[in-house]
């Protein structure tokens, strides 16, 4: 994934979508960020390129949204890969 390659907002949906799959990995490193106490402008900066200087708002709203996505995905879209997981 470039830091380019992200919407400002990731699709709302109450299952697993192509975009969430493609950002797991962006996902996980937020989680991991939120966990570890980490500035969300210093996290936004990093996994997104972004300056939250010059934009803070539309900054804070790719933070925000891509973090409450990936905590959706520890509550409820993990369990459609563990689902398909078993299909295999």
């Amino acid at each position: 994934m470039t830091k380019t390659d992200f919407l400002d907002e990731p699709p709302e949906s109450a299952e697993l979508t192509t975009y969430d799959r493609e950002h797991m990995k962006l996902y996980l490193r937020l989680l991991d960020a939120a966990t570890d106490g980490a500035d969300w402008r210093e996290a936004v900066h990093i996994l997104f390129g972004l300056d939250p200087e010059c934009d803070p708002d539309r900054a804070r709203r790719v933070h925000d949204t891509h973090l409450a996505r990936a905590r959706w995905m520890t509550t409820h879209g993990y369990r459609e890969l563990v689902r398909e997981g078993h299909r295999h």
